[in-house]
């Protein structure tokens, strides 16, 4: 059944988009085509890599289970409103099928908090077929201490535990590849469980795999309760269970993206590390959420949200930690040879200290979306809300470091945009809920000024469009959200000027935009197009009456994602490659409320 190698056949990086996503909401996995697992932090999305190939090369970890020599993908795709993934290779006479996902709903059993499961399958000839196991925790690469224990393989480093486990047994060393006979109808299932901090459970294989295909039936479920009239209903519903995957259970709170140092200039220095909470991304999920009809989710955010700023309030974070905490502060990792030699490989993130206006809007809007939705904020939440428009009230003359978090403060155009919004939403929901008349005097006088000096200082009357910053000429790709405001009306000359300035201006080809014109940041080097811009730019056609430019564009930027349906936050436009973290919580967020406002937009006059 089983034999050893000392040695693996070079494996080249594969393209970002070449990954697929494996994640159970607390933690997540990126599975190359050929089977190899390198990427995995345990025990969350910001902990330690304990498989880091994919960006700290071999020396860093990984766990790859396919065929036995190179061979060609036949079939990959993900089993049909689950999170299962299939990867089928063509193999001598037959065909190699490897099922795989993380087991998300562990509560109120004795299961570990992370538990993978793994099967090889073949039905019409026998494969051979590989199993490469080696987990190196944390920046270092550490080797484990191994145990063989009589049902699994135990590795540990002082509180954190692994144990791998099969059916049938096989002899698995770690860093050592074990070759693999499967024979039809005799399938091999492997079983990763991981502890930190708690006693490590061995699953039995079979067991697991029961366990796997309940959850399928959960997420069946789910998805279920998403409308059957949503246009591109197929695509939406991926794009939310990845935002849903990338979601942290025990807090509520989004991550960014399950990565850090993917880079939007590949060989470049633009690498960060996206593992943790932005309000502002988080927020224009729970939108989406409560637009299909899912609103706990939104719930649960902004019951995170309220827990997460209280240290801090009124003023609101940039970025928190997945538990809320300040964001460990930005560093490198001397010797990570990063993504295809992209340094500096850096964990956490000098932005957290950052002022960022914009982000207050998202959120308020997003808890206006809440009680339009038939939702009362309770009375913590609507006191947290006030304090955050009382700082715009208060602050938003300010320069700040604007949505794209450039290291100089400027007046952005679109920052003032969002604290428009901020108080003009907090005072929608003081329809409802309780606020003093001074306090509402004073939001309204400072929504009105925010107006009246956008329209007097952010606006180029020679481009026939607002701007990226007073008294510039460049253009903001994040202004496409001005139509969605109703600070003007979306038939507006100047809205429908802004949108068709940005749209040729900003123009990375196709479909495609920049948020900016490219080397206007201050850093070396190139970035990609913006894939949210370009779901933006959708909203925004379909918001000012071009709803057949809005689908036809939709339409061009499906052909974007990776063949299993997932978006980076950048697209090399000249290579077509996906750069950047991965995949990124802002972009599916933004494909679903493009979806919805293609949904509400009237038919072209």
């Amino acid at each position: 059944m089983t034999g050893g190698s000392d040695t693996t056949c070079p494996r080249p990086p594969a393209p970002i988009s070449d990954y697929g996503l494996l994640g159970d909401t607390r933690t997540a996995a990126l599975v190359a085509s050929d089977g190899g697992i390198d990427w995995l932090c345990v025990p969350r999305f910001d902990g330690e890599p304990l498989f880091g190939r994919l960006i700290g090369g071999p020396d860093a970890g990984t766990f790859r289970v396919g065929p036995a020599r190179p061979a060609a993908v036949v079939e990959r795709r993900y089993r049909q409103y689950t999170a299962t993934l299939e990867t089928t290779w063509a193999v001598g006479s037959g065909r190699l099928t490897l099922t795989e996902a993380m087991v998300a709903e562990v509560s109120g059993r004795l299961l570990p908090t992370t538990l993978i499961v793994r099967r090889l399958s073949t039905e019409d000839a026998e494969a051979d077929a590989v199993v490469e196991f080696d987990p190196r925790l944390g920046v270092r690469h550490r080797r484990p201490r191994v145990h063989q224990r009589r049902r699994a393989l135990v590795c540990q480093w002082g509180s954190l535990a692994v144990s791998l486990g099969s059916a049938p047994d096989l002899a698995i060393e770690p860093g050592r590849p074990a070759l693999v006979r499967v024979r039809p109808g005799r399938p091999v299932t492997l079983v990763l469980a991981v502890a930190y901090r708690e006693p490590l459970i061995h699953v039995d294989p079979a067991w697991a795999w029961d366990l796997l295909t309940e959850d399928e039936d959960r997420w069946r479920a789910w998805t279920a309760e998403i409308d059957e009239s949503l246009p591109f209903r197929e695509h939406v519903v991926r794009s939310l269970l990845t935002l849903r995957l990338l979601t942290y259970s025990p807090s509520r709170a989004p991550v960014a993206a399950p990565t850090t140092s993917l880079p939007e200039d590949p060989g470049g220095v633009r690498n960060w590390d996206y593992r943790y909470v932005w309000p502002r991304d988080a927020s224009i999920g729970v939108s989406a959420f409560l637009s299909v009809g899912k609103p706990d989710e939104a719930r649960g955010f902004l019951a995170w949200l309220l827990h997460a700023s209280r240290l801090q309030r009124p003023r609101l974070p940039a970025l928190l930690t997945l538990h809320g905490r300040h964001v460990p502060a930005e560093r490198e990792l001397p010797g990570w040879p990063g993504y295809l030699g992209s340094v500096p490989v850096r964990i956490g993130n000098a932005a957290a200290g950052q002022h960022q206006l914009d982000g207050y809007g998202w959120v308020i809007d997003a808890a206006w979306a809440f009680v339009q939705a038939g939702q009362g904020l309770y009375s913590e939440t609507w006191r947290a809300v006030r304090g955050f428009a009382d700082v715009v009230a208060r602050c938003w003359q300010e320069p700040d470091a604007g949505i794209w978090e450039v290291r100089q403060p400027a007046q952005h155009v679109h920052s003032k945009l969002m604290g428009w919004l901020a108080l003009d939403r907090a005072l929608r929901i003081a329809d409802t809920h309780r606020l003093p008349d001074r306090q509402r005097r004073r939001w309204r006088d400072a929504r009105d000024a925010i107006a009246a000096e956008v329209r007097a200082s952010g606006f180029d009357p020679t481009a026939a469009s607002y701007v990226r910053t007073y008294g510039s000429a460049d253009l903001d790709a994040a202004l496409l959200v001005l139509p969605l405001l109703d600070m003007e009306s979306a038939e507006s000359p100047r809205v429908r000027g802004t949108v068709d300035a940005v749209r040729d201006r900003l123009s990375a080809g196709t479909s495609l935009l920049y948020r900016y014109p490219p080397g206007r940041d201050g850093l070396p080097g190139a970035e990609g197009a913006f894939l949210p811009c370009s779901f933006w730019l959708v909203q925004a056609l379909a918001r000012t009456g071009r709803r057949v430019e809005a689908v036809e564009m939709f339409q061009s930027m499906l052909g974007h994602a990776s063949p299993l349906g997932l978006y980076a936050e950048e697209l090399d436009p000249a290579t077509g490659a996906q750069v950047g973290n991965y995949p990124q919580t802002l972009t599916h967020a933004a494909l679903v409320q493009a979806a919805l406002a293609i949904r509400d937009a009237p038919a072209d006059q």
